[in-house]
């Protein structure tokens, strides 16, 4: 069907049928060179738009709101000639809302999540090939011929905002041609959504990452300047959780590795007697920092390497500029030697979260990722830690087996494993990473924005008590100290292991960090948990009966529509 055939059945239907809600066709912009034109329309931030996606139906886009909070949508431009040009989006007019408008990069897509059908998968008629990921702060962009610009716009709602309908102008202009106007319209609700209570979220961040991309000394006042804007960055997607990254929590040996606190053997050697310094100066300076961006609770790093706790953590110690293990790698996990240096460390730690005053705002971990097989080596770790520092009562690890309820203070079983959890009652957070595939929630390049947009809703349902995600800007490639291009590179050279989108959410920027559509949609998705947990609904509620599991949910935009309508609409009529 042409575009015209379309239009006509459009208007008869109009004509017909008044039930229909007015909705404007797609916008038509002619260039000055003859028979150049480009589309413009609008749609939900729920769909990716790819360079060959097809052209939208709508010129026009509305959208329920409540104050305090934001949202997106997309204002998508096709450029139907065989000539390039420059486009950029403004902002004209947004009322009493504050408005921001991005450009949406393309990222290369080498290969599709394995394991997945494909109507688990968004975007797998144009992929491999480019994905749309980043959200660029400059507008302006370049279009070529026979292809799609989006531009991402996230509206915030201030709390003071007056409840009704408000319109959004923005500007599309095509440099050196024409213009056009495309407008939003925004009802405003009389409801505020309140901050979110009681819900963790951490994501695992690399110091050294951000230094090397940033071409910055590690701990220098250059590097906090810029860690600032990622830390300040977490907390406004809603991650109120800050990993301070004592020990550096890989197996891989780094030349700078990120560890922040600094250690310093004064007596004896690699053996149980040796005395140990720490030096807390770095970590106060960013806890202090993490503070004033608005971080609630703090996580400590591990105490043994991950999968099965066979070995130490690696600690370094920087002598005349250059960092050195304390001992060889593979030394054993249980050994005197390091008992002695988790003794005086833990004690170290304990003065320094009394005098920081965030003993009551932090978690601790024993050891990541332990399976069945390794659960008695856990069970020792475990009491040794709690003999050596009775004050850590919140101990939380990444461990689905669940065996491990009633052993560690907080499991954290992997969303396709947490369903014993849920239906014991079992205090719990969950995770996911580069599993589950399938069904189940995640959040790669190719899940389907609606599902990444459910993981509030399915927190909140299936009473998780937090959640934890490893990758916020694993720049690098696996196990090894070697930078990798995340604008290149979306699965640290790792795939099929660790599929697109698993290792990071968010790409460096000129002096921080750039959002990427993935991170966004998180956000909002937790900002559906402050919805319900500040219009009080149960995890029982009717409205959300359809959700039974990480993998059982609905996956439309309009359930997520009606969920949120209704919702407001019950307290709407409330006195």
């Amino acid at each position: 069907m042409s575009l015209r055939q379309f239009l006509v059945i459009v208007c008869l239907l109009g004509a017909f049928a008044p039930c229909f809600a007015e909705e404007k066709p797609t916008v038509i912009l002619p260039l000055k060179r003859e028979g150049d034109q480009f589309q413009v329309w609008m749609q939900s931030s729920l769909e990716r738009v790819y360079p060959k996606s097809p052209v939208g139906k709508s010129g026009t886009f509305e959208r329920v709101a409540y104050r305090n909070g934001r949202f997106s949508f997309q204002v998508v431009v096709r450029n139907d000639s065989t000539r390039p040009y420059d486009v950029v989006c403004k902002v004209k007019d947004a009322a009493d809302l504050q408005v921001v408008a991005r450009r949406v990069g393309y990222v290369p897509m080498r290969w599709l999540t394995t394991d997945t059908p494909p109507d688990e998968l968004e975007g797998h008629e144009y992929l491999p090939g480019y994905v749309p990921d980043p959200l660029l702060p400059n507008t302006h962009g370049s279009l070529g011929p026979l292809e799609n610009l989006a531009y991402w716009i996230t509206v915030i709602v201030p709390e003071n905002v007056k409840p009704g309908k408000r319109t959004i102008t923005l500007t599309i202009e095509v440099l050196g041609n024409h213009s056009v106007d495309v407008q939003a319209t925004i009802d405003v609700r009389d409801f505020t959504v309140q901050k979110r209570r009681d819900f963790p979220v951490t994501h695992w961040w690399g110091p050294s990452d951000i230094a090397k991309l940033h071409n910055v000394e590690l701990w220098s006042d250059e590097w906090f300047e810029i860690a600032r804007n990622y830390i300040q960055n977490m907390v406004d997607h809603g991650n109120n959780t800050i990993l301070v990254t004592n020990f550096f929590s890989r197996r891989e040996v780094y030349e700078k590795p990120g560890q922040m606190l600094i250690v310093k053997r004064i007596r004896g050697g690699v053996e149980e007697n040796a005395v140990y310094e720490f030096d807390y100066s770095v970590v106060r300076r960013f806890v202090r920092m993490a503070k004033e961006c608005g971080a609630e609770y703090f996580e400590w790093p591990h105490l043994w390497l991950y999968w099965g706790l066979d070995n130490p953590m690696n600690v370094y110690e920087l002598t005349d500029g250059k960092y050195q293990l304390l001992w060889p790698e593979g030394s054993d996990g249980f050994s005197p030697m390091y008992l002695n240096f988790l003794k005086q460390y833990l004690d170290s730690l304990h003065a320094f979260l009394v005098e920081e005053e965030i003993l009551d705002q932090s978690f601790f971990h024993i050891s990541d990722e332990p399976h069945l097989l390794h659960i008695e080596n856990y069970r020792k770790a475990h009491a040794l830690v709690k003999e050596m520092a009775p004050w850590m009562e919140r101990t939380l690890d990444a461990l689905s087996d669940f065996e491990y309820a009633g052993i560690c203070d907080i499991p954290i079983p992997l969303v396709a494993s947490a369903m014993p959890f849920v239906e014991n009652n079992v205090y719990h957070w969950v995770y996911y990473c580069c599993a589950p595939h399938g069904r189940y929630i995640n959040r790669f390049m190719d899940t389907p924005l609606v599902k990444i947009r459910m993981s509030g809703w399915l927190f909140y349902k299936l009473r998780a008590g937090g959640f934890l995600h490893w990758g916020y800007n694993y720049w690098h490639k696996i196990e090894k100290d070697v930078l990798i291009d995340p604008f290149l590179n979306g699965c640290a050279q790792c795939w099929p292991s660790i599929p697109y989108g698993d290792p990071f959410v968010v790409y460096p920027g000129e002096k921080g960090p750039i959002d990427s559509i993935r991170w966004e949609i998180f956000a909002e998705s937790l900002q559906d948990y402050a919805l319900l947990q500040t219009a009080g609904l149960s995890p029982d509620d009717p409205v959300l009966a359809k959700l039974k599991t990480y993998a059982d949910f609905p996956r439309g935009e309009q359930w997520i529509d009606h969920a949120i309508e209704t919702i407001l609409q019950r307290k709407s009529s409330q006195p």
